[in-house]
């Protein structure tokens, strides 16, 4: 990502820009079926978490001056008794359908499995955070700060930000053709620092801070897509740090972006209420008019000076709210 999400250079853009009609014929091998490399992606997932292993102990019981990263090493020779990252992670499915990835083959709602590890806290303490302290943990319409590296299966580093931490966009990372959905997803299973202290000198200081990994197959990354150092259909691995983040409202309409997830589903690309949506591709979280009636969201959940009013206003009564409801165009009063 280099200090940012690595850019991606889509194959046909490549060729289209390189095509020579009097030059040789180029075979151009097409993407290969989602519902085909998830579980082979899976495999090669299982059998790196049944091989390696963390710092557990270190986390554990941590020696003076621990630094609280994950290391993740082999269980070999003198660590042949270690425990495997299969016994700490969690996992969850996420479905991914070939729309999404801009694929021609039509797919729809392929499971892939993401698997996560809190370090700090474990997986365990946070099912209880979260019932405790909601906020202290990102959704996936948030922006993060973290510090965090990124690794192929075979420890190769394709991207880092170890010294100074960066911002991230969940919300624009969930956008499958920026290659890194899966760092998105897996966010909110990571705690968030508590009192950051700017030390003057460029870096921070922040106590408790939360610590993890996730792991995910290419259809939560870059897929068949060319990335820079990462080779096509490669599963990913994040370490990442998470000191604090920010509530967002990509479009600033007054409406939370993560409450622009209407179904619920935790994707916010697949929620347009739009009159003409196949016509006005934004989602709502991106989107001024969510309903496309001409009348701002903003001015149809608004009074007339301005302050939102909770609930959103219903003019007819019909269960949907006026910036839904493109039968309604309500203005302040």
């Amino acid at each position: 990502m280099k200090k940012g999400i690595v850019a991606i250079s889509l194959i046909a853009a490549l060729f289209a820009s390189c095509g020579d009609d009097d030059g040789p014929d180029v075979e151009v091998t097409p993407p290969r079926l989602l519902a085909e490399v998830a579980p082979e992606n899976d495999a090669e997932i299982q059998e790196f978490l049944q091989s390696h292993f963390y710092n557990y102990e270190e986390f554990a019981s941590p020696p003076a001056g621990f630094d609280f990263r994950i290391v993740v090493d082999t269980i070999a020779g003198e660590n042949a008794d270690k425990r495997p990252l299969s016994e700490f992670v969690d996992f969850v499915d996420i479905p991914v359908s070939s729309f999404e990835l801009i694929l021609s083959e039509e797919e729809n709602d392929i499971p892939h499995r993401l698997y996560y590890l809190s370090a700090r806290p474990t997986n365990d303490e946070v099912q209880d955070l979260k019932g405790t302290c909601p906020e202290c943990f990102p959704t996936v319409a948030d922006s993060v700060f973290v510090r965090y590296e990124g690794k192929l299966l075979d420890g190769s580093v394709f991207d880092s930000a170890l010294n100074n931490p960066v911002w991230f966009d969940l919300a624009r990372l969930q956008d499958l053709t920026q290659g890194f959905r899966g760092f998105t997803e897996g966010m909110p299973f990571i705690r968030r620092g508590e009192n950051i202290v700017e030390n003057g000198d460029g870096t921070v200081t922040v106590e408790n801070f939360g610590v993890g990994m996730i792991i995910f197959p290419s259809g939560l990354g870059s897929f068949n897509r060319l990335n820079a150092g990462i080779p096509q259909y490669s599963p990913l691995i994040f370490t990442i740090d998470l000191f604090t983040l920010n509530d967002t409202d990509h479009d600033g309409d007054g409406i939370p972006s993560i409450q622009e997830d209407l179904d619920g589903d935790g994707y916010l690309y697949n929620d347009n209420t739009d009159i003409d949506s196949e016509f006005v591709p934004f989602a709502n979280f991106q989107d001024a008019d969510d309903d496309g009636d001409g009348v701002s969201t903003r001015e149809e959940i608004s009074d007339s000076i301005g302050n939102i009013i909770i609930p959103f206003p219903d003019s007819n009564n019909d269960g949907t709210p006026d910036y839904l409801d493109p039968n309604v165009e309500r203005r302040p009063e």
